[in-house]
């Protein structure tokens, strides 16, 4: 069995998962996790699959041709060394320009990998205008300094809530 990553995006509509679900399982593969998600209109995601080699070269022709949706494979690295320990990050606040660029900027600069990050902007209507909220899972090294990350992050904006909690190995 081969690992696959695939992405993709195309407007939204009814019976797409279930289109890409069956057409990996006709060629004997196996579904392994995904992130898909509805955004203005449009239906977004990545999967993550298992898949025969042989059978590798029908999946990307039936994706190709795919009606409704544009779809990009590429391979699954498994000789990655593993992380040890990830936190996870919860930010709240006003949203403004840039934040996410200011979060990541900071993340990047203690040398961090985001393992996943997801962001949302509801409306506030106590505050006046859009609340933003992240959730991110971050690779930590043993040790990590946990309390100068939440100092740094929360030096973005006087109304920013961190709260980083130890998450377990990845």
């Amino acid at each position: 069995m081969k690992s696959l990553i695939f992405t993709l995006v195309g407007k939204d509509k009814r019976g797409l998962v279930d289109s890409l679900a069956q057409s990996v399982f006709k060629l004997g593969g196996n579904w392994l996790g995904s992130n898909l998600s509805y955004m203005a209109g449009h239906f977004a995601g990545f999967v993550e699959i298992q898949l025969p080699e042989e059978k590798q070269a029908s999946l990307i022709e039936q994706f190709s041709t795919h009606p409704d949706l544009s779809i990009n494979l590429v391979e699954g690295d498994n000789n990655l060394p593993p992380q040890t320990h990830s936190v996870q990050i919860d930010i709240m606040g006003n949203d403004k320009p840039g934040i996410v660029q200011e979060l990541t900027a900071i993340l990047n600069r203690f040398n961090l990998n985001i393992i996943k990050f997801d962001s949302t902007c509801d409306s506030a209507p106590n505050w006046g205008g859009l609340l933003f909220k992240a959730k991110a899972l971050v690779a930590v090294e043993e040790g990590f300094d946990l309390d100068e990350l939440s100092d740094e992050l929360e030096s973005i904006a006087n109304d920013l809530v961190v709260d980083i909690s130890s998450t377990s190995k990845v």
